[in-house]
């Protein structure tokens, strides 16, 4: 590819080829030049943190005070203390892995504050074997690590009202993370506790004050269920289910039960609060959906998005993030001109299942209005679907899994904001 090549849009409103950063020619002239009498300085501009020792060691690492603006917004119920979210800011991350520190939560009734010493894990019912594990046996099992992001079934729900919301894409899209999860493979417990024939269903239960329920199909605990001990390398932490959580890989965040004590073996779902009055919806149908579990194939473009601003005309890295319940993103296509032209974008290695995939394109802005959009495609061939086409299939009063691209609106000046396109 020449330079030519590398600077000449393949899609309207300036999108240019994938592969174009990696090409020497590709300049964002954004660097300020030096002159040759600065470069002769003897000293070159020696700053004050350069005059003196550093600070000490710490025992355990904090962000940059500089960076300390990169925070989850929480929201809780006034009404219901210890009932809130709060969200990943997506928007100041790059990569793929969300730190612990800035997982999302979602608490119904505060964060317990267990003792791991007394917390033990019961598995009972339609078994020949009732089984209670301490951590300390559950820490002698061979561990397993899983890459995946959680979602909460409720993320996104801003955009079923009529007006789009203008708040940061983290603020609004952000009930979403990725981590690395190490424990111990659910099957392995499931098989030494010896489940009979006649049962199809967990019911897990959480040791919070709310004693969360749900109900999850056999089939997919025996699949790649995994009881988590660790997150990113690290114990997990209290709001996130320490000591220990389930790990339901693309399958709603709810089901992910945290500080997990009972796992009951029956032949049927329990029918708990959140799969009967929450977590279901009803469609212009009439019917209702329920038990909907997967999170399907959803991306967005976290930068550019809104409170940013473009600075001047220029070229610019268009960036964000695709994921998909049902294994591997397959592409990524980014659109500048509201979803009349379409351009792939670099899918970032490694491309995992089931777990945040990065993606990014080159961008030439030449001070033009225009509407960026990004569209994913999974590897069984499912496409995140336009807004109006998700309206039409689910009602238009909906609130657990929305999925529809997402319209960041361009200005002249640079400015930009969430709109529906």
């Amino acid at each position: 590819m020449n330079e030519q090549q590398a600077l000449t849009p393949l899609a309207a409103g300036g999108l240019l080829d994938r592969r174009a950063f990696l090409q020497r020619s590709l300049s964002f002239s954004v660097a300020t030049l030096v002159s040759s009498e600065a470069l002769a300085t003897p000293e070159n501009g020696r700053e004050p943190w350069m005059e003196k020792p550093g600070a000490p060691f710490s025992n355990y690492g904090e962000p940059a005070a500089h960076e300390r603006h990169v925070i989850r917004w929480t929201m809780g119920n006034d009404k219901a203390l210890g009932n809130g979210v709060s969200w990943t800011p997506l928007q100041n991350l790059e990569g793929i892995f969300t730190p612990n520190g800035l997982h999302f939560e979602r608490h119904h009734n505060g964060v317990p504050q267990i003792d791991p010493k007394q917390h033990k894990l019961l598995i009972h019912g339609l078994v020949n074997n009732s089984l209670v594990f301490t951590l300390e046996d559950l820490l002698r099992y061979p561990m397993h690590s899983c890459y995946c992001f959680l979602e909460c079934g409720g993320n996104s729900n801003a955009a079923w009202h009529s007006e789009p919301i203008q708040t940061a894409v983290g603020y609004f899209h952000g009930m979403a993370s990725c981590s690395e999860w190490t424990g111990i493979p659910l099957k392995l417990l499931l098989d030494e506790a010896q489940v009979k024939g006649r049962a199809k269903w967990l019911i897990v239960e959480g040791a919070d004050a709310s004693m969360m329920q749900v109900s999850i199909p056999l089939d997919k605990a025996l699949d790649d269920c995994l009881l988590a001990l660790y997150q990113n390398g690290e114990r997990i932490r209290p709001e996130n289910g320490y000591p220990m959580r389930l790990i339901v890989p693309g399958w709603e965040g709810v089901l992910n039960v945290k500080w997990v004590r009972r796992i009951h073996l029956a032949a049927q779902p329990v029918m708990a609060r959140n799969e009967t009055a929450k977590y279901t919806e009803l469609l212009p149908s009439g019917k209702a959906r329920q038990f909907t579990y997967v999170m399907e194939v959803k991306s967005l473009i976290t930068q550019p998005s809104f409170g940013y601003k473009l600075p001047q005309p220029g070229i610019y890295q268009i960036t964000g993030l695709a994921w998909s319940g049902r294994g591997k993103i397959a592409k990524v296509e980014v659109s500048a001109d509201g979803g009349k032209t379409w351009l792939e974008a670099e899918l970032q290695e490694p491309v995992l299942s089931k777990c945040f995939t990065r993606f990014r394109i080159p961008w030439q802005w030449q001070g033009q209005e225009a509407i960026l959009q990004s569209r994913a495609t999974d590897e069984t061939g499912a496409r995140q679907p336009a807004r109006e086409h998700l309206l039409a299939a689910r009602g238009q009063h909906g609130y657990f899994h929305y999925n529809a691209i997402v319209s960041w609106e361009i200005s002249a000046q640079g400015e930009i904001k969430h709109v529906y396109a």
